[in-house]
């Protein structure tokens, strides 16, 4: 399964554990270079940068032949953190970094300064090609079946456009559950697949057992698309809760969202509020269950080992 993206990395097969807030942890992506692949955590899952730093001097510690890792980086301006996130990974070093919802120019410039390489979600052709002109090693193409904040257009219908129009690799973020989905998207063009969802039931994820088990009980048509929860549409599990609350925004926040001088503050206190939710039914035991997944746990059956996950997803 050689790719421009197992060359660029150095890794077996063309697979990136997704990062996943709240979800990915050291010990994950630990597990995912020695299974070969390429494993990513947000930096906003550390509190401190302190934290991010001993994390990455962990992950440097505990790097093997054929697997690499790197951290995802929330780049536009509601992520207070993010220059001291990016001033840390750079001084420590990693394989590689997934910006995030907004422009990546700054990040690429100081990355490739110091030999990192840089990959951009995009969800569309317009994002595409602006992250190439601005120097981006690769385009992740967020379809309509990725967990969490997802793009409009198909696997088939983003990977094929941006794999035809773009000279730097593609890899399709969403619908990967299997073996087959992996073919699927590399048939569409893809250089490699970026796998989040069905890391979420692994034993060594940082979630509760609850959280785990959800993604083992429910399935594909148990995901819907809230408002509640950053402001903007996002795939959770349609879990009772959520049944209850609602999925669309409230009467205030959209005339709030109206106001041009509001709609910045707005945005960031919704996205505060939601992602305090959604780490307290992770983290906790509750009724308030607010757990983000994609379709692709169809394919979850059990609880396993990281180990155990990737084996599914190449044999």
């Amino acid at each position: 399964m050689t790719t421009r993206l197992t060359q660029m990395l150095n890794i077996k097969y063309p697979i990136i554990q997704a990062p996943m807030f709240l979800v990915s942890n050291v010990a994950m992506v630990t597990e995912a270079m020695k299974g070969g692949i390429a494993g990513c955590i947000p930096a906003l899952n550390y509190r401190t940068l302190d934290e991010l730093r001993a994390a990455i001097r962990e992950l440097k510690a505990n790097k093997v032949e054929g697997g690499s890792f790197g951290f995802n980086l929330i780049v536009n301006k509601s992520n207070i953190k993010y220059q001291g996130q990016l001033e840390v990974i750079c001084e420590e070093g990693c394989d590689f970094l997934i910006t995030s919802l907004g422009s990546p120019e700054e990040t690429i410039n100081q990355a490739h300064a110091v030999g990192i390489k840089v990959f951009c979600d995009v969800t569309d052709l317009h994002f595409a090609r602006k992250v190439e002109q601005l120097g981006a090693d690769a385009a992740i193409a967020v379809n309509n079946e990725a967990g969490g904040h997802r793009g409009n257009l198909t696997p088939e219908e983003l990977t094929s456009l941006l794999s035809k129009e773009l000279t730097i690799p593609v890899i399709s973020a969403g619908g990967v559950g299997c073996k087959a989905d992996i073919d699927r998207m590399l048939s569409y063009g893809a250089e490699g697949v970026s796998v989040g969802s069905p890391f979420i039931a692994s034993i060594e994820a940082g979630v509760t057992d609850e959280y785990k088990q959800a993604c083992v009980d429910y399935g594909a048509e148990d995901i819907i698309m809230t408002e509640r929860i950053s402001g903007t549409p996002c795939t959770v599990i349609n879990t009772p809760y959520v049944q209850k609350i609602g999925t669309k925004a409230t009467w205030l926040e959209t005339m709030l969202n109206k106001n041009k001088k509001l709609k910045k503050w707005v945005k960031m206190v919704r996205f505060s509020i939601g992602m305090k939710a959604t780490e307290n039914a992770a983290k906790k035991a509750t009724y308030k269950t607010v757990w983000v997944a994609g379709p692709s746990i169809a394919h979850t059956k059990e609880i396993l080992p990281v180990k155990d996950i990737i084996d599914n997803l190449i044999s």
